[in-house]
């Protein structure tokens, strides 16, 4: 499973290329292809042959660096019918969780991929990761993705469609999974389930997005007995200007996200030592629940129309793989090279 071809250009790679201030253009390499700007026309058969790093001119002699794109890249840019999880919370996942080689991993929901993408490059080959997600459209963008990214499906993966609370049981034995990552409205719903596939010791990470979900599915997890103490936190990212002497923070940043919430499960029967803490204001009401509502935390909802449309980009994406891993026929290469090229 490689997600990084290596070696020189071919067509069907996907490639990165920076122009004149630090335009950055994503084209997949077709045959006749040519990508077109106000600053002249560069042809893709000027790449093919050449390693990453190489840079070329334009038809105006403008200069343009090509890369592939690493992962991060890949994940800014990919189609999306839901909303993604940036790279910088996907490597606190990867990290915090201590998803391993090897690893039995339980993902919802799927989304557009881009978490999938880190979980299954932790995993490796000998791992196992099953994603479950409720939206039939949203699993085809994921697949789309996942296969432009490796050029073909990981045997690792699995995707399943439903609610993870009742299909869990089904998928895995009790007991069985090593880590389980939860990207949902309200994970407090299927802790149970979550609680019966963890093997002892293992782990669950949460994502979410408001300070009220987070005191939630905290008090949940305690509420059970079935885990370590959950421990909280988020991650925010602030690049550098670094230039000479001229070293300042950057104007803008990546900050609050969303939170991760982590804990381990106990062994059956055990009981976790008691907590010492000052007291707090542990109680809700129906108001207060009226606040996780999906509405109340700006949970916004793609149009059909939107969704198709980017199933349609991911699809295409998917394609280009395909012809530069060899594994397509005369005929599909033949679509594959008249897909347009999208800007990142």
């Amino acid at each position: 499973m490689s997600g990084m071809p290596r070696g020189p250009f071919r067509y069907g790679d996907r490639v990165q290329l920076t122009g004149p201030k630090a335009r950055m253009h994503t084209v997949t390499l077709r045959e006749g292809g040519e990508l077109h700007t106000h600053h002249g026309v560069l042809k893709h058969e000027q790449l093919i042959g050449h390693p990453d790093g190489s840079v070329f001119e334009n038809s105006a002699g403008h200069e343009y660096l090509a890369l592939r794109p690493l992962l991060r890249d890949f994940v800014m840019s990919m189609p999306r019918g839901a909303a993604i999880i940036y790279p910088k919370d996907a490597a606190a996942i990867v990290s915090q969780a201590d998803i391993f080689p090897g690893a039995v991993v339980v993902e919802a929901g799927v989304g557009s991929g881009a978490l999938s993408l880190s979980l299954l490059r932790a995993v490796g080959a000998e791992g196992r990761l099953i994603s479950f997600e409720r939206r039939a459209e949203f699993a085809d963008v994921a697949h789309a993705n996942i296969e432009t990214f490796f050029g073909a499906t990981p045997a690792s993966w699995e995707v399943r469609e439903g609610d993870l609370a009742e299909a869990l049981p089904l998928a895995v034995e009790p007991g069985s999974v090593d880590r389980v990552v939860l990207d949902m409205l309200a994970p407090w719903e299927v802790m149970d389930a979550v609680a019966d596939a963890l093997t002892p010791g293992g782990v669950v990470i949460c994502y979410v997005a408001t300070a009220t979900q987070l005191s939630r599915v905290a008090e949940y997890i305690r509420g059970t007995g079935a885990f370590t103490d959950p421990e909280a936190s988020e991650t925010m990212v602030r690049g550098w200007h670094v230039e000479g002497l001229a070293v300042r923070p950057d104007h803008r940043m990546v900050a609050h996200t969303a939170f991760l919430i982590s804990a381990r499960r106990l062994a059956p029967g055990v009981v976790p030592p008691e907590v010492k803490r000052r007291a707090s204001k542990k109680s809700f009401s129906d108001e207060d629940v009226e606040i996780w509502t999906p509405g109340a935390v700006g949970d916004r909802e793609i149009t059909d129309k939107n969704l198709r449309k980017r199933i349609r980009e991911a699809q295409k994406g998917a394609q280009g793989a395909r012809v530069a891993s060899g594994r397509a026929g005369g005929a599909e290469a033949s679509d594959a090279s008249e897909a347009p090229e999208r800007d990142a």
